[in-house]
């Protein structure tokens, strides 16, 4: 199976799960009179709302590159990233707003509405459900090394982080009374800011690949270790990496004996791409410059 269609396979099937889960949680909200639960639902929502945008963004980047992008489509999965964390970001904030909000409702008076049971197995059922589905996703998200999926994946397991919320304000507010409601919006907070702090990672990491930054030190030091097999190509210098998508860009200068023949040179230097390649994947993007090696002039 290609990676685009393991991308397309699991995030089709946290579609499912998501159209499921919004019925089932607006329905619950609705009829057990728990307004947490209808803001789960809106959570559940902007998760399926994110499907789509990995959907269409993945497709888009699995393109070949062409006269216009000779680079490829990839930056439209970072992309995607992006678009996701912001997503993540603005539930994040709803939730730590509508919590804090109810808090400050309740110290100043406000009775809580008391839900019904209805709403806490909704969202017991719901917690199980994203669990499972942020495990297979964020599985897949590392075998095929997407960055899209891996933040989909992250909003799969906020969705169960917010419904744990849920779940722990409707069964403190049924087991204690209503007295204990609070419990609901004061969880609700506490998840939102791990929402927020999870959102802003993955922005951080989506915006620092749009400006091209380099790649770990310890990736660029296995490149230096792969060069340095071949005795006859040596002074490595300008080194420069970066992510283009899923793919690995390398270009680099490196120096050769000056008295070899062409052909013998062009060998060397693919014998080098294909260990690169081997290393970090086919698709990897490599530019090898070739200069030959700073002959002594003798003195006069």
């Amino acid at each position: 199976m290609t990676r685009e269609k393991e991308i397309v396979r699991i995030t089709l099937w946290g579609s499912a799960v998501n159209v499921a889960l919004t019925a089932m949680k607006f329905v619950a909200g609705i009829i057990g009179c728990s307004a947490a639960m209808i803001a789960d639902a809106v959570h559940s929502l902007s998760d399926l709302l994110t499907d789509f945008v990995v959907l269409l963004f993945v497709k888009i980047s699995s393109r070949p590159a062409d006269n216009e992008h000779p680079y490829g489509h990839g930056k439209y999965e970072t992309l995607a990233t992006s678009i996701v964390a912001i997503a993540l970001l603005l539930a994040g904030g709803v939730l730590a707003a509508e919590g804090i909000r109810k808090i400050l409702s309740a110290i100043h008076g406000a009775e809580l509405v008391m839900p019904g049971r209805i709403a806490l197995w909704a969202a017991l059922i719901s917690i199980a459900a994203k669990e499972t589905i942020y495990w297979l996703t964020v599985r897949v998200s590392r075998r095929v090394q997407s960055s899209a999926l891996e933040a989909n994946a992250w909003h799969h397991r906020t969705d169960a982080l917010s419904s744990i919320a849920t779940a722990i304000g409707i069964g403190g507010a049924l087991i204690f009374g209503g007295n204990w409601a609070i419990l609901d919006p004061i969880a609700a907070v506490l998840v939102s800011i791990f929402i927020i702090v999870t959102a802003a990672k993955l922005l951080h990491e989506a915006v620092q690949e749009l400006m091209e930054k380099r790649l770990p030190e310890e990736v660029e030091q296995q490149i230096r270790d792969i060069v340095a097999q071949d005795s006859e190509m040596s002074e490595m210098h300008h080194l420069r990496t970066r992510r283009v998508g899923n793919v690995f860009s390398i270009e680099m200068h490196l120096r050769m004996n000056g008295n070899i023949s062409l052909y013998e040179a062009h060998r060397h230097s693919v014998l080098l791409e294909q260990k690169l390649r081997e290393r970090f994947g086919p698709a990897t993007l490599i530019t090898i410059h070739l200069e030959p090696l700073k002959m002594k002039i003798p003195s006069a």
